[in-house]
């Protein structure tokens, strides 16, 4: 894995599994035809009737919220998501005037992200919504320890800076929800984004610490220049978009480093 920077693991994964010159913007489409998330069983002659399956589920539940005046022709479709996911697993509010609930706004975030990745509606809401319950079940734990995790690599690859963020109070203010929870949904570019969400669907969430160590190793003089923890947050809340492809192909390679090959990067 050494010499194949510039290919992220999928590609690799794909060419071993039959599958060639897989094109970077379809890699998150071309799940629905690996079983990673669990959508589409991995045998290739199921594939029509699972996902008939799968559309006939979405229309049902679909209908019951209309029927329930849950959402309606104007609903936004990301809210559409939600309300399908909520009522699949036993969450729907009883009213729609009730406050999402923490769980509820990590959901849309990937969705409003998603969106912009797979063209198809049903199939983006069973991305989604299998990423999500991956997130929530495979990685729960892992995605807790993820902060003090991040503090330990800064230590080792810039004791200055993890000084500067301490003494600012700012290390316990970082913006932890955007980048793990939500998993930079909201923070990065949809080029990047898959990049880093492949990593994560592929089954290592540390993948999440090292882009958020390339981005205060990327951004340190701006950050060594404030000096409290609310400018400090603020600002890597809204970092700069034009060189965030390069910055996941640093993390990546600081990834690789410090964690080895993928198989042993969970």
């Amino acid at each position: 894995m050494a010499d194949d920077s510039q290919r992220n693991f999928r590609s690799v994964y794909y060419e071993k599994v039959g599958f060639r010159g897989v094109e970077e913007k379809k890699s998150l489409e071309i799940l629905l035809k690996d079983d990673r998330l669990g959508i589409i069983p991995p045998h290739h002659e199921s594939h029509a009737l699972v996902m008939k399956c799968r559309k006939e589920q979405y229309w049902d539940i679909h209908h019951a919220l209309r029927v329930i005046r849950f959402i309606n022709d104007s609903t936004p479709q990301v809210d559409v998501f939600l309300h399908i996911h909520q009522l699949e697993s036993g969450k729907l509010p009883r009213n729609l005037a009730f406050p999402l609930e923490p769980e509820d706004e990590v959901f849309l975030a990937i969705a409003k992200a998603m969106e912009e990745m797979v063209e198809d509606p049903i199939e983006c809401y069973w991305l989604v919504s299998c990423f999500v319950n991956q997130l929530n079940s495979k990685h729960k734990d892992s995605l807790q320890q993820l902060p003090k995790i991040l503090e330990q690599y800064l230590n080792i690859e810039d004791n200055r800076l993890l000084m500067h963020l301490k003494a600012c109070a700012a290390m316990s203010k970082l913006p932890y929800d955007l980048w793990f929870k939500k998993c930079f949904a909201g923070c990065l570019p949809e080029s990047s984004l898959q990049r880093v969400w492949d990593k994560v669907i592929s089954g290592s969430c540390k993948i999440l610490v090292f882009v958020a160590l390339e981005i205060l190793l990327t951004f340190k003089m701006k950050i060594l220049a404030l000096n409290t923890a609310e400018k400090i947050t603020q600002f890597l809340e809204n970092i700069p978009q034009d060189n965030t492809d390069a910055i996941v192909s640093k993390a990546v390679d600081l990834w690789r480093t410090h964690c080895g090959t993928p198989a042993h990067s969970v």
